[in-house]
């Protein structure tokens, strides 16, 4: 069923502070039925568990272009190292050296300063008057 998703970014900008996003790789897993990925439920369901709130994202809004949906997760905790969710979420997701626990999984920040370069994406019309002229 279609559906509008935010796009990383545009979640930044309406949160006001840097956002946490995962997303899958594309060379383990195929861009098609990304509902399905074994790694993508796990990480739901340990979400959910551990009462982590996450939705639905899109990568950073791009205007040349645009991508299908990919199994993108945003994560709702501040990235803050003192944030008891956001160590339990490090924990998870990463060993102590920062490598991936769980294998084609990518866990990334987009910082705000980053996000802000779109926040002309935000005014009125913008995406209908780049639909009609790309």
């Amino acid at each position: 069923m279609p559906m509008i998703i935010d796009h990383i970014d545009k979640i930044a900008r309406d949160k006001k502070r840097d956002v946490l996003l995962i997303a899958f790789d594309e060379e383990i897993y195929p861009s098609t039925k990304s509902e399905e990925y074994e790694a993508r439920k796990n990480i739901i369901e340990w979400l959910e568990e551990n009462h982590i709130n996450y939705t639905k994202c899109g990568n950073v809004a791009s205007e040349y272009g645009w991508e299908s949906y990919r199994g993108q997760l945003y994560i709702d905790v501040p990235m803050d190292e003192n944030n008891k969710q956001f160590q339990l979420l490090n924990s998870h997701l990463e060993y102590e050296d920062g490598t991936m626990k769980i294998k084609g999984l990518l866990y990334m920040y987009l910082p705000l300063e980053m996000a802000m370069k779109n926040a002309h994406h935000d005014e009125p019309g913008f995406w209908e008057k780049w639909a009609e002229d790309f």
